[in-house]
């Protein structure tokens, strides 16, 4: 369980931002206009494989989140920030109209989306609308779910970060159709892929012609029935975006049940495991990424719950997460190590980035940073 101590994080959030900047700073510079996804042995540039195309978006959006911070002084360092936002933000516009991934929220909310709040041009909110209504077109009408990118049966709890844009669209158009297919993917995902103890599988499949839920399975976590931590991370984040456009209490429930469950089985610095019922040596691979997001959803949750008291204690229970981080998990002690944020995991089956940074660790551990009001 997470045990909340009594120290001062302030210092060690300004340092980390500092450091965040720098890397972020030599990655764009070393490598022009590349959108890395993981390191491989520190080092962002590498030939291993993406398994699929879903990260351009956490580059712009970090570098979004830093001329934000730069924005109220202005001068050249705010400019210089913003110029590289936008020359990364700007090559995404076509994906507005992929169909091939499940991921176009993790894309579009952090690029174009922040890039619409500096700039309130109704072409750059334009890009966002048609990518939520692309997105909803993944909408399987019997089963009610969006399907994954893997397969029409496919349902990925990670889509819960997705389904945010599907609600934004709806909103700012006054679609209702649109608020109704997001809507019926967050009780679908709730029912099928939350448990009754907050868990979280990362996948249901069903049965095409009948629409009817089949079995829990998993590609990233230890087995079909396990709780792999950065899923358990991703509904504990959207649950509560979602009940932040739909205001439904449910959606409420359901994200304070994840956190909950995060809380209660995440050992006592707040780093959780890969997955938590992999055996005892898997076990002790933990995941920084998972943390990452954790800490930004309870940021979130903090502001979302009507307990005053509950809400502090989502907040600080963020505050300590974010602090082990910083403290612990930092690269800035190794010179060659080109992330931020060591120990994230992406895919353990496939040997992709185990160990290593990774770019939506580096986003939301940023982000993270933000919201902590430093």
């Amino acid at each position: 369980m997470i045990k909340l101590v009594n120290d001062s994080s302030a210092g060690l959030f300004d340092d980390a931002i500092r450091f965040a900047q720098r890397q972020l700073r030599a990655l764009i510079e070393r490598y022009p206009g590349f959108y890395p996804m993981y390191t491989d042995a520190g080092r962002w540039k590498h030939a291993r494989e993406p398994w699929t195309h879903w990260c351009d978006g956490f580059l712009p959006g970090m570098l979004w989140i830093v001329y934000a911070r730069h924005h109220p002084a202005g001068g050249p360092e705010a400019g210089w920030w913003r110029q590289q936002a936008i020359r990364y933000s700007l090559p995404l516009e076509p994906r507005k109209l992929d169909r091939a991934v499940h991921d176009l929220g993790f894309v579009f909310m952090s690029s174009y989306y922040r890039w619409h709040g500096f700039t309130p041009d109704p072409a750059l909110k334009a890009v966002v609308l048609e990518a939520g209504r692309t997105m909803a077109l993944r909408f399987q009408e019997k089963g009610a779910y969006l399907r994954s990118f893997v397969s029409p049966d496919s349902l990925f709890i990670d889509i819960m970060m997705n389904v945010g844009i599907i609600f934004y669209a709806a909103r700012e158009t006054g679609d209702q159709a649109l608020t109704d297919v997001a809507l019926r993917h967050c009780y679908t995902t709730r029912r099928v892929l939350v448990r009754g103890d907050g868990s979280t599988a990362h996948e249901g499949l069903f049965d095409l012609e009948t629409g009817e839920f089949l079995r829990q399975s998993t590609h990233q976590g230890y087995r079909g029935d396990s709780c792999w931590s950065r899923g358990l991370a991703w509904a504990l984040y959207g649950f509560g975006t979602a009940y932040a456009y739909a205001r439904d209490p449910m959606l409420l429930a359901t994200a304070e049940a994840c956190a909950d469950f995060y809380i209660r089985h995440t050992p006592a610095d707040g780093v959780p495991p890969w997955d938590y019922d992999a055996p005892a040596d898997s076990r002790a691979l933990l995941d920084t990424s998972a943390a990452a997001i954790a800490s930004s959803g309870l940021f979130q949750l903090s502001g979302l719950v009507a307990d005053a008291a509950k809400g502090h204690f989502y907040g600080e229970t963020a505050r300590h997460i974010l602090a082990t981080l910083c403290r612990d998990w930092l690269a800035e002690s190794d010179p060659q190590w080109e992330g931020i944020l060591k120990g994230g995991v992406y895919h353990i089956h496939k040997n992709l980035g185990v160990n290593e940074s990774v770019m939506w660790g580096e986003y939301f551990f940023l982000e993270a940073l933000d919201r902590a009001n430093v």
